[in-house]
């Protein structure tokens, strides 16, 4: 593994715009983290909802909403329903 350098050459420290670079790194990666677990969490509430009059009820509110505003939820009640 190659070590990061500063400019001037000492081995260790980082440049600017690579301690940019891996703050924007070290960003992306808490942001998928926390939308993992946001998904998650999703599922989780979502897995309580097992009898055909709850799901019909979850259409129906998911319905009067937009399909950007509720992809996630269709999405995990889709997957529910093809394993079941």
């Amino acid at each position: 593994m190659e070590s990061m350098t500063r400019e001037g050459g000492r081995p260790g420290l980082v440049s600017r715009a690579g301690a940019a670079s891996l703050a924007a790194i070290r960003d992306e990666l808490r942001e998928a983290r926390e939308a993992r677990a946001a998904r998650k969490a999703l599922e989780r509430d979502l897995a309580s909802y097992t009898r055909q009059a709850d799901l019909n009820d979850l259409d129906a509110i998911l319905d009067r909403h937009s399909d950007q505003e509720t992809a996630d939820i269709r999405r995990i009640l889709a997957g529910r329903r093809r394993s079941a």
